[in-house]
């Protein structure tokens, strides 16, 4: 029959075991170990129960080591360390506490946001490294479920009882035209004054691309629809050169300087997007996240719907 490792014997009395070894006292054990001398006392004893044999002889008040107890020190101090060296190597692997952080976000994010919250990581934690990557809000959710990244900064997703949302700001949709074409268009956008536009628009996946297809939905017909991309700053490339109309949130506003503008929709096809932190919640506590998390909301505190 296989042996087993009995109840009484855990790491934690065999890290107090350890001590003792090597001060000798019950009280200086208990001052390495911040706890009580009962409590070393009582470790000790109970690990002899597990042992099923005798660690210790007393000696007036003291507890002298018995040649058992010197056998199982070498034991104890191996299996210590190899388990905090595995414990580090996994906490490395899954990302957790290790001197590097990878962190998604969508395109948009990259023209002003993401570059502030890298320059407050290096003021606030330079030994921390930053792996950024990008992608669509679905691609990044995959990745972020496959610990393939840390965190992502992206439209809050559905409810998702694996996953942490930190809401940091709120951004509204517009109406995105050449500069050249806007002059004679109003001040407030009816889509349905569109209906014979062409359009250009995100490919699927990008939290904008579903607030395009709602917003058409409210409008009653489907835009044509000339060319699809895959990243927002081509997508301004083709609304500046002129080859169709497209809906894109204000946080991009400025990357075109004057050769797109962005037009308030009317009240009937306004939507906001909710941009956010998300993170596995099984990482809550990881102390990288922590911080970040509180980057992003110092970061982020006054973006969103500025003009």
């Amino acid at each position: 029959m296989k042996a087993r490792i009995n109840d009484e014997i855990t790491f934690r009395k065999l890290e107090i075991f350890l001590a003792f070894m090597r001060t000798g006292n019950l009280s200086k054990a208990a001052e390495a170990m911040e706890t009580t001398a009962v409590s070393v006392h009582r470790a000790l004893h109970s690990l002899e129960e597990g042992l099923r044999c005798q660690l210790f002889s007393a000696k007036g008040r003291n507890l002298v080591a018995t040649p058992a107890a010197t056998i199982f020190e070498e034991a104890a101090r191996n299996a210590v360390e190899q388990i905090l060296q595995g414990i580090t190597q996994t906490r490395a692997l899954a990302g957790f506490a290790s001197n590097q952080i990878r962190i998604g976000s969508l395109y948009s994010l990259t023209a002003h946001i993401v570059p502030k919250i890298i320059m407050d990581i290096k003021l606030r934690r330079p030994d921390l490294h930053v792996n950024l990557a990008l992608g669509s809000d679905d691609d990044l959710l995959e990745q972020l479920a496959a610990a393939q990244i840390d965190a992502v900064l992206m439209g809050l997703p559905s409810s998702n009882g694996q996953i942490e949302a930190i809401p940091l700001f709120e951004d509204d949709i517009f109406l995105a035209v050449n500069q050249a074409n806007s002059m004679r268009l109003p001040d407030e956008i009816d889509l349905r004054d569109l209906s014979k536009a062409d359009f250009v628009s995100l490919s699927g996946g990008f939290i904008t691309n579903r607030g395009f297809v709602e917003a058409f939905r409210v409008a009653g017909f489907m835009p044509n629809v000339v060319t699809q991309v895959g990243d927002i700053f081509s997508l301004m490339s083709l609304v500046a050169g002129g080859v169709g109309y497209t809906l894109l949130p204000g946080r991009v506003r400025h990357v075109f300087g004057e050769r797109v503008k962005l037009i308030p929709l009317q009240p009937r096809y306004r939507m906001r997007q909710t941009i956010g932190l998300v993170f596995l919640r099984a990482r809550e506590r990881d102390p990288n996240i922590l911080a970040l998390s509180s980057i992003c909301r110092i970061s982020t505190a006054n973006w969103g719907n500025s003009p």
